[in-house]
């Protein structure tokens, strides 16, 4: 009797630590995807950063806002660097609330806002117009802004590059997606609100790339992260101008005491 009392404790003992490891949901770590940006001299892709911002606007902007970027921006050097005329386009086709008309009035006769066409001036219109709206319409949560995403989550743009293209496994046995989730085993927990947001060609891209899951990622991320970063070339080229002055100060100063202790001997 007793040992067949620890053969089953045992047993208890072994599906609960079974049953442990399978409920570990930390997430995994980033995958090592390669970008132009990285590293010191590192600088940005105007094609990859150009395309991103098609999938930003053609795809992430449906939920996303990016509060932080206007439509100057992308015309500006060190960014994508679309023409002006480009650039105008592409803010026209953005709508935003408009004041009132000669009459007082913001909204039409049937209700609906007045909307006016987007400037160059203007920052990048949010989906939604308030946070309560947002939640509404993405099952309770609340998509975050992702003008500074990239440097505001650990991992950087590894870890936003493994959340977009970390959907699709197969969840492992024990584990069992929250209805209204998705399986995401790069996000902690492994229960994400948010759908797969990209699909292979989902977005035709004019240059003539073939739009992958993974190249649309890759070139979202590079624009979100130009989005957190859009100094890091000027800041680099800088950095590498104080380093070469630093470099022949020393050289000068060496130079410097080696003649007045020549001279004292």
């Amino acid at each position: 009797m007793y040992l067949k009392t620890l053969s089953l404790g045992l047993v208890v003992g072994l599906l609960a630590s079974t049953s442990a490891m399978a409920l570990d949901t930390k997430r995994l770590e980033p995958k090592d995807e390669k970008f132009s940006f990285e590293g010191p001299f590192g600088t940005y892709d105007r094609g990859s950063l150009q395309r991103g911002y098609q999938v930003y606007k053609e795809v992430c902007a449906a939920c996303h806002s990016a509060n932080h970027l206007a439509f100057h921006d992308l015309a500006e050097a060190g960014g994508p660097e679309f023409t002006e005329a480009q650039a105008r386009a592409l803010a026209t086709a953005g709508k935003l609330p408009a004041d009132p008309n000669d009459k007082g009035e913001t909204t039409d006769d049937k209700g609906a806002p007045l909307m006016r066409s987007a400037t160059l001036a203007d920052h990048f219109p949010s989906p939604f117009p308030n946070e309560q709206a947002a939640r509404a319409n993405n099952g309770g949560a609340l998509p975050p802004d992702l003008s500074m995403v990239v440097k505001a989550r650990e991992g950087g743009p590894q870890y936003v590059y493994s959340i977009l293209t970390g959907f699709g496994g197969t969840p492992p046995h024990g584990f069992k997606v929250t209805d209204g989730k998705y399986y995401n085993p790069y996000f902690e927990g492994w229960n994400i609100s948010m759908p797969p947001p990209l699909k292979a060609n989902t977005v035709s891209y004019s240059d003539g790339t073939k739009a992958t899951v993974e190249q649309e990622a890759h070139d979202v991320v590079t624009f979100l992260t130009w989005a957190s970063e859009p100094k890091m070339e000027e800041r680099k080229r800088f950095g590498f101008g104080v380093l070469a002055f630093l470099v022949l100060l020393a050289g000068v100063l060496f130079a410097a005491y080696r003649k007045v202790w020549k001279d004292a001997h």
